[in-house]
């Protein structure tokens, strides 16, 4: 059973294309063509499955058009359309230097500058400006949005899945 930990978000499935079970894929992460992998995750009624990728081409450059191997009518893939697609961690981890924002999703964020005290948990990252942000889950459960600029980030631990970082004085205040 694959575990939400194990993976992280990468896209969505549209509506099919054409007849034989094709689907529009609109994705944030291109990882799946980075890497070496015949495999791509789908979340199918709250459940982690994987579907074998028989081939994909680049639409645009936020969308493919996907046939998964076993979907081969357009019934069937209407059943996948809005579904969230996933990317397992262990494949996407060592292939660059550079995690991609998705990869960071779910990652503890610890201020270093006060005994490394737990933030909170990253939900997502707002990438949309210049100025990213990481969009924090606390542990009481309020949100905040707390600047990724690098000068910031003192290390990135992928193995405890947490992100150390030095803030300025008062900014979680705010």
């Amino acid at each position: 059973m694959i575990r939400p930990e194990e993976v992280f978000r990468i896209g969505r499935l549209g509506k099919p294309h054409g007849i034989k079970g094709e689907l529009s894929f609109m994705f944030t992460d291109d990882v799946f063509d980075r890497v070496d992998a015949d495999f791509i995750i789908v979340e199918t009624d709250g459940i982690l499955v994987p579907f074998f990728m028989e081939e994909y081409r680049f639409k645009t450059d936020e969308t493919a058009l996907l046939k998964l191997e076993g979907i081969d009518t357009v019934e069937r893939a209407r059943e996948l359309t809005n579904s969230n697609v996933y990317f397992p961690r262990k494949l996407a981890e060592g292939t660059d230097d550079d995690m991609t924002w998705a990869q960071i999703v779910g990652f503890r964020l610890v201020d270093s500058a006060h005994n490394n005290k737990v933030i909170g948990e990253i939900s997502s990252v707002d990438d949309s400006t210049q100025n990213v942000l990481f969009e924090v889950t606390t542990p009481d459960g309020a949100q905040l949005l707390v600047p990724a600029a690098e000068e910031f980030i003192d290390e990135v631990d992928t193995e405890k899945r947490e992100i150390r970082v030095t803030l300025p004085e008062g900014l979680l205040d705010l």
